[in-house]
Formats: C-alpha cells, structure tokens, sequence
C-alpha cells in the first residue's frame, strides 16, 4: 500500500485523520456547497420548494432542516460527544433552538411519507438555522486544543461528512426533478485491465481516525489472482450490450433484474454514447451486462484491494456497484449514530468509489455506499472483473 494518499482522497484522509482546523476547512467548504445547491432548487422551484410526493425524494426545506437539525443534535446538544464513537446517544439533551425541531427533522422519528406534510419553515427561515447552528458547531470546534483528540473529533467530522452526503443527494434529487446542478461533468475513462496478486489484504478501517461503524472492525481477506477493469464501463462499451439486443434476451438477467428491466426499461431503451463512465445504471444491468460479456463484479473487497495497492486504478467517476451484499463485517459494534447501517444490513448492495457530485471530503477507498439494486437516480455505474484470469492481461491501462 501507498505511504501518501493520492490526489483523489487526500482531502478525506484530512477530514478523516486531520487537525482541528482541518475538520473547520471541511465543515466551511460543505456549507458552501450546500448552500450552492440550495440556491439552485429555489432557482428552479421557487421560495416555497415544492415537490411531489416521490419514494426517491425529499422536501427541500426538509434536507435542508435536517442538516441544521442533525448538527445541532451531535455537536451543540450533545453533552458526551468527548467521548467519540464510545459515547451514549441516549443521555438526555437540551432542547433544540428552532421550536419543534426533534418533531420534524428527525429521521428516525419522522417517517419519510409523512415528510410532506409537515409545517416546515419558510427558507429563509431554514437558512438561518443552518447558518446559526454551523456557528456554535464552529465555535465549539474553536474551543478545542489544536491537538485534540480524534475523539474529541469524532463528531465533528460525523456532522461533516452527514452534510456532504446530503449535498450529493441534493444532487441527484434535482436530476430526478428535471434541473441539473451547475459544475457536474461526466469524466472519460481509459479502458483497460490490470492484474492484482495473490495476497493477504487487510479489508476496512483501522480505527485511527474517523471510520463509519460499517468500515469496522478491520480484518484479513485472502485472494487468489483476479483480473479487473481499471476504470468504469464506459458507455461504448456498455451500448455494445444494448445494441446487441440485451434488452431483449431474458438468458442475461436474474429473473428479479429481468422484472424491473421489463417495467423501467423496456426492450430497446435510449442511452448516450461515447468515452465516459456509464452512469445511472441499476444493479440488474451491470449483472446482465456482466453475463452477456463473460464477465462478473468484483467483490468490495477486490475493489478496495485494487484501490488501494494498484497505482493505475481510476475511481472517482461513479459509485460502482459491487457484489457484495450490504453485510457487517466481523465484530461490527454500532456507532452512536445507529441508524446508519445496522437497519439496512441484508437489503441493499455495496458500492465504492465516488462521482462527480461526491464531496472530496467524503471521497474515500474504504467508503461503503449502499443501495437498493434498482436505484438509477444515483450516479452509479460499475466495472468488472474476469471470470478466469490465467492468462495475463492483454490490455493495460495507462
């Protein structure tokens, strides 16, 4: 492995492992962004942010709300967050500054159908909130030595990072919506394979510095030699599949993946061409694509192996769907924040990497997103492995 994180996550090795400043930089730099982002829904939707009821989707000023709503709760109401990921989430706290707040903008309490429905705040009343909220975040921050302890940290990076994900969700949100957020472009692939070694690899996080409780807790994973694509499908590749009637030919799907292909497809669905990640592709259609091509997905594990031992290995242009199912690894304890993972163990599929829309503070080898298998409103794509990988690889990326 690398002594040095490469450009593409060293901002989140910083976030991660860094200073207190650096934990400042990274919860200044994601406020802009979501303030960027916010300034564009009320371009497109107006003051009041008005959406229709969608499983996918949630009220604007509910995002909004929930960002200033979960701050406050991990940072200013939280009397043990010294104590790091160790701390008791169910001490008692002292009441939120927005009246009502615990009623509307709490996630686990508030049903998303509900959502709705709620007597949200104005906008600019939500703004507010959030600019007050960022201020006694930061100025708690401030109150810590310059080495403080990644415990003393832990929940200020928590709240960082839950932002930043909300700002990418923001993004696809839009999409769906039909506008699109200023500053996300596509990024070209070079196609090619690369051979990774028989080894022992040490799989999740080490416990230095901030991990999500589903990074944890670190362990040995055992390859054989496997092949993998050095970057994502692009959709050349991925348009060979469609025009050779893959749409159209069960013999490719999983009879779930050829359900939804037949209710959200259909038999000859329109999709761009050229050099770039292929993007916004369910889970179903890179295991067809896969079976069509004598392929197969890699594991998280070879993913994250490849990522962080193969020099050449490109990532950054989609969240990559994987093989693996969304499961805990070994001796998995629940963090503070417990409805993070454990709810969604067993139903969703693990993706690595990160996209266009991802923050470089969350950008990470070792991230675990997760997902239902049929999203395609997420920047998703996936690259592949072989099968049988004797031979050495004919083609290398560059």
């Amino acid at each position: 492995m690398r002594d040095e994180a490469p450009v593409v996550y060293s901002a989140a090795e910083r976030l991660r492992r860094g200073t207190r400043d650096d934990v400042r930089e990274a919860l200044l730099d994601i406020r802009t962004r979501t303030l960027a982002v916010a300034d564009t829904y009320v371009e497109a939707l107006g003051p009041q942010l008005a959406i229709p009821h969608d499983p996918g989707l949630n009220p604007p000023r509910w995002e909004l709300g929930h960002v200033a709503w979960f701050q406050e709760w991990w940072i200013a109401r939280n009397r043990k967050r010294g104590l790091g990921h160790r701390a008791d989430p169910d001490h008692e706290r002292p009441p939120a500054t927005l009246a009502a707040a615990d009623a509307m903008f709490d996630s686990s309490r508030v049903a998303h159908a509900t959502r709705w429905a709620l007597p949200l705040p104005p906008i600019g009343e939500v703004r507010r909130w959030l600019a007050s909220t960022l201020e006694a975040t930061l100025s708690h921050l401030d109150a810590l030595p310059p080495n403080a302890t990644h415990d003393d940290l832990y929940f200020f990076r928590l709240v960082a990072l839950h932002e930043a994900m909300h700002a990418e969700a923001a993004c696809y949100m839009a999409r769906t919506l039909g506008f699109g957020v200023p500053g996300l472009k596509a990024a070209p692939v070079v196609e090619g394979e690369m051979d990774v070694p028989a080894q022992s690899f040490r799989l999740g996080g080490a416990g230095d510095g901030f991990c999500f409780d589903n990074e944890l807790a670190a362990h040995e994973v055992a390859f054989s030699p496997f092949r993998i694509d050095a970057a994502p499908v692009s959709w050349d590749r991925f348009g060979a599949f469609v025009d050779a009637g893959g749409y159209a030919e069960p013999r490719w799907w999983t009879p779930e993946g050829w359900q939804w292909a037949q209710q959200q497809r259909g038999a000859r669905p329109a999709f761009p061409r050229g050099a770039d990640a292929a993007l916004h592709l369910s889970a179903h259609e890179a295991q067809a694509w896969c079976r069509w091509a004598g392929r197969r997905l890699p594991t998280e594990a070879e993913w994250e192996c490849a990522a962080l031992t193969q020099p050449r290995f490109q990532w950054g242009h989609a969240w990559e769907w994987t093989a693996s199912p969304f499961e805990p690894y070994p001796a998995f304890e629940a963090h503070p924040y417990r409805d993070y993972s454990q709810p969604w163990f067993g139903s969703r599929l693990v993706l690595r990497g990160a996209c266009a829309a991802t923050s470089p503070w969350l950008a990470h080898p070792r991230y675990r997103n997760f997902f239902e298998p049929g999203r395609t409103d997420i920047f998703a794509g996936f690259r592949t492995c072989a099968i049988n990988p004797a031979a050495p690889a004919r083609t290398r990326a560059r």
